[in-house]
């Protein structure tokens, strides 16, 4: 089912006829199946259905995100918000890219921390109460947006070569980390604990998988060897504990990537080989902001316009969604044109 609340729904087909009304400042499209909704969505709909300047679009499957968008692009938002998982913000973004819903002018993004990891709604200062962001958001849309409308890049995720239908998103996991997060997924966050404990569980038994090697399904898998080829950079081969693609600012721990110069490649790739000095040297580095800074062994930053994974067999994910690099049909990764955000803070 399709639901839209908050402007009226019929607006979009006056101003068509030619009886002008004012358009919503924030377009809102909500996931209710998403995790973070279960409790939070009832909230929601009781705060757009009282504010003319909030045009809420529901979806309850991600095969309709391109529905909802074309709707909403209708009533020419000055913000759109994405209420729900990683999945859904990465279907959405997909949309907004390849389907060309607003032309060549769509809407800054904002994005409600309301998934597991957040980490794209963390990145453009979204951290804290959904509904307290998403009022946030709104007075922002009524006021002057300029200072607040920052770009990225998206990662274009293709298979084998490179053609067709892209999946884009902006933050990839690979090799032990994709185990990790999978081991997450399927392992810890099943037990119903909130999100913190969760990831602290999964850190810590990941800590324990890669110093003392156990083999046990209790712990993350050892990961299989990749080949991570930067173009014009070199190629990296090996067991990586963390491999790490994205346009984000904000690297583990909230570090952040050394600033770009010049024509440096806007995929920012961070890989940490899978022995204990190297994972215990890029805590260190996370915590006290000297990732990109210091050189240390066994951890890599490198930034590309075109980032290639190859494997035997091995997993990445790229916001939420699980792909696959095998020999002979590599994940390929490349920049899109930049994409206007909403960041909160300033």
């Amino acid at each position: 089912m399709l639901q839209e609340t908050g402007q009226d729904a019929a607006a979009p087909a006056r101003e068509a006829a030619g009886h002008a009304a004012p358009g919503p400042r924030v377009a809102l499209l909500s996931n209710p199946t998403a995790s973070g909704n279960r409790a939070l969505l009832p909230q929601i709909r009781t705060f757009c259905a009282a504010q003319r300047d909030v045009f809420h679009y529901e979806v309850e499957r991600l095969d309709q995100v391109g529905i909802a968008l074309s709707r909403i692009a209708l009533v020419k938002p000055r913000v759109l918000v994405i209420n729900g998982g990683d999945g859904t913000v990465q279907a959405a973004l997909t949309e907004i890219y390849n389907g060309r819903h607003f032309g060549d002018d769509p809407p800054p993004v904002a994005v409600l921390p309301n998934g597991k990891t957040n980490l794209i709604a963390m990145d453009l200062g979204a951290d804290g109460d959904p509904l307290e962001t998403l009022e946030r958001v709104l007075l922002i849309a009524r006021s002057d947006l300029d200072r607040h409308i920052v770009e990225r890049e998206l990662i274009a995720l293709s298979h084998g070569t490179g053609k067709g239908r892209a999946v884009l998103g902006m933050f990839l996991g690979g090799a032990g980390l994709a185990d990790i997060m999978l081991y997450c997924r399927h392992h810890i966050y099943p037990l119903g604990l909130p999100n913190g404990i969760s990831h602290f569980l999964t850190f810590f038994a990941a800590l324990i998988s890669i110093l003392f090697g156990f083999k046990t399904g209790l712990l993350p898998r050892k990961p299989n060897p990749v080949e991570v080829s930067v173009f014009r950079r070199g190629k990296l081969k090996g067991r990586f504990a963390v491999l790490v693609v994205t346009t984000l600012e904000r690297l583990l721990l909230h570090s952040h990537f050394p600033e770009r110069h010049g024509k440096a490649g806007a995929l920012q790739l961070l890989a940490v080989e899978r022995r204990p000095m190297a994972v215990f040297r890029v805590i260190f580095g996370a915590l006290f902001r000297r990732l990109g800074k210091d050189r240390f062994g066994g951890v890599h930053l490198e930034r590309g316009d075109e980032i290639r994974i190859e494997s035997e067999q091995s997993q990445v994910i790229l916001d939420g969604e699980t792909f696959e690099a095998r020999r002979g049909f590599p994940i390929i990764l490349r920049p899109t044109a930049p994409v206007p955000f909403l960041r909160l803070a300033v």
